[in-house]
């Protein structure tokens, strides 16, 4: 039976229409003007589509559009000056504001201290665009991009040095080469992970994320992503030059970051399974809070097995006896219980709720108050305490088993969802979120049909909400880092990982713990409204040119009043953008921003346009 339409469905027709015509124009027109730095894939599609695509017959969108619900009424931007911004010097080429080797060393090395976050004041921030070395070109794609990394991205050698037996990296060439080993597993990942998958359920879904802590060069973590397990790595910026931007370029989650006097930038309950190889660090109650109720905690090297390596290892027995005895102590008082040890591994698991420990004595044991939020860590000092588990009446919290498997996980109700964990999130707007992002992703593979092919392998939701982007743009070829920013109304960080995602807590008004150009992809919602006030627009923007590579691309998706204030601020830092209406129409006063940040390099005068 023939439907009729009303009026309204033929300019419903032609507004979609144009909406996906226009947008394959902008993005094709700006990304394949600019896509020439040598191993990314997108250089020919992007000249292939806009050569197959008509531009010249679509009007010219008009991106100061309809706003302030009127039709007709328009952004007057011609008061909002362009300011071009210079290049800095060469010697900012990796340079990571918060984590400062120079400030650092004037700093207490008490509990690793000097390590931590310690950002710039107003006066000491650059004002200025972070120069790409000379040479840079484009990661290779996943999985090459596991194995091989552009020596000229990290022009770093030391580690090849330092870490020769232990197979961590070779110089081949114009590339650097990663055979899989690590300090514990010299013989590859592979082989070390096999084993820990004899007594942790790693490849059916049920552990999803983990935490990797003193990665290195994240090998573990990249060898885990063909299982669907998905690492948060971390390291300090120290005298192993690079490992995290190492990590980074090869395709891996991680940030700079390190076990001091701070918490952990993550939510209680997030991981699965939590991992130090020689773990040097105080990890006891810092691991506890963030590992979820049933988690596993791996350990590798000293002092496990010390009566059969304290020769090798050169290290008194006593010493050694005294360190096991003290970890087997700690791990009592947690209620974890150890299910493995053979070789230089052991491996523990957590209790599922309180009434897994009823051994324990609660006298030798101080308990973090009640009254303390656990999700409450940013700057926040670390407690000599362990967290409590949630109250056993909400089971679905602490039992770790209700988690469905992954990928099942992604899209059902969360437990934090479920229990009404967190304020002003129902099981209702879930779902009208996770339909919403569905949506707008859709628009956006409209746009940039490359999306999802593996051009992009590391993107950043900068205002991750529910991390509803981040679950309808999953694929095996990227990932997401997740972004609650700290001035956000609700603390959905543990519902994203409850989902079998990533992320972290941030404050987008200073930098973030990440080497220069390491995403390929920034999504931008709602950030420049959510700080409005708060910090200067300008900073956000620098500090997203520094994160984003050359020829990576960024959408912004805000009202059009700011988003015109955003491009007038881009225009001068090198970027390539569009305006496109919301899928909607154009009567919708929230628009989309589409950039790509064109490629140039350092040189002897400092840098230079190519």
């Amino acid at each position: 039976m023939a439907m009729k339409g009303n009026p309204g469905d033929n300019r419903t027709r032609s507004s979609v229409s144009l909406f996906i015509v226009v947008g394959l124009c902008a993005f094709f027109y700006i990304l394949g003007a600019w896509q020439r730095s040598g191993f990314g894939k997108g250089d020919s599609i992007a000249l292939e589509i806009t050569r197959q695509t008509d531009c010249g017959i679509v009007p010219n969108l008009n991106y100061e559009s309809h706003h302030s619900g009127q039709a007709g009424a328009t952004v007057d931007d011609s008061e909002i000056e362009t300011k071009v911004f210079q290049p800095c010097p060469a010697k900012y080429i990796d340079y990571t504001p918060c984590q400062d080797n120079k400030r650092a060393m004037k700093l207490p090395r008490d509990n690793m201290n000097y390590r931590e976050r310690h950002c710039p004041t107003e006066k000491q921030k650059l004002h200025c665009l972070i120069p790409a070395p000379k040479g840079y070109v484009t990661p290779f794609p996943w999985p090459k991009s596991r194995d091989y990394v552009p020596y000229a991205n990290a022009p770093y050698k030391s580690l090849t040095v330092e870490k020769a037996i232990q197979n961590w990296i070779q110089y081949e060439g114009n590339v650097f080469k990663f055979p899989g080993g690590g300090t514990q597993f010299p013989q590859g990942a592979d082989a070390y992970i096999d084993q820990l998958a004899s007594v942790i359920p790693i490849e059916n879904g049920t552990v999803r994320t983990a935490l990797d802590t003193g990665c290195g060069v994240a090998s573990w973590g990249a060898y885990l992503w063909k299982r669907n397990v998905i690492a948060m790595s971390f390291a300090p910026r120290d005298n192993h030059q690079a490992q995290v931007q190492f990590a980074l370029e090869r395709g891996v989650p991680a940030i700079i970051g390190v076990l001091g006097t701070i918490k952990l930038p993550y939510p209680s309950r997030a991981f699965d399974m939590a991992h130090c190889s020689r773990c040097l660090i105080p990890w006891g109650g810092n691991v506890d809070r963030v590992l979820r109720p049933g988690g596993y905690w791996v350990l590798s090297g000293p002092p496990i097995n010390w009566k059969n390596n304290y020769e090798s290892w050169k290290r008194p027995k006593e010493e050694l006896q005294e360190e096991q005895r003290k970890i087997e102590d700690i791990a009592k008082q947690l209620c974890w219980e150890k299910k493995y040890e053979k070789g230089e591994i052991a491996i523990w698991r957590k209790g599922l709720n309180a009434d897994s420990c009823p051994g324990r004595d609660d006298s030798q044991v101080t308990m973090c108050e009640t009254t303390t939020n656990p999700d409450d860590v940013w700057y926040e000092k670390m407690e000599a305490c362990v967290t409590p588990f949630p109250e056993a009446k909400v089971p679905d919290e602490v039992i770790a088993e209700e988690l469905k498997v992954f990928p099942d996980r992604l899209n059902a109700i969360p437990p934090r969802v479920s229990s009404g964990s967190v304020r002003g999130v129902s099981v209702k707007t879930y779902l009208e979120d996770n339909k919403l992002w569905k949506k707008h992703v859709n628009a956006y593979k409209k746009i940039i049909p490359i999306i999802d092919s593996g051009r992009y392998r590391n993107i950043m939701d900068m205002n991750a909400g529910l991390g509803s982007f981040a679950a309808a743009i999953e694929s095996p070829k990227l990932w997401v880092m997740n972004v609650v920013p700290t001035i956000s109304d609700k603390n959905t960080l543990g519902v994203i990982y409850e989902r079998g995602l990533i992320g972290i807590y941030h404050d987008w008004c200073e930098a973030f713990s990440t080497y220069p150009r390491t995403y390929d992809l920034i999504h931008s919602y709602g950030i420049f409204s959510l700080y409005k006030n708060k910090c200067d627009i300008e900073d956000i923007l620098l500090e997203m040119d520094r994160i984003l590579r050359p020829e990576g691309t960024v959408i912004f998706r805000d009202d059009v009043d700011v988003l015109i204030k955003v491009k007038k601020f881009v225009t001068g830092m090198r970027w390539n953008t569009k305006m496109i209406d919301h899928e909607d129409g154009p009567l919708v006063t929230e628009k989309v921003l589409v950039a790509v940040k064109q490629y140039w390099v350092v040189d002897e005068n400092n840098s230079t346009s190519l």
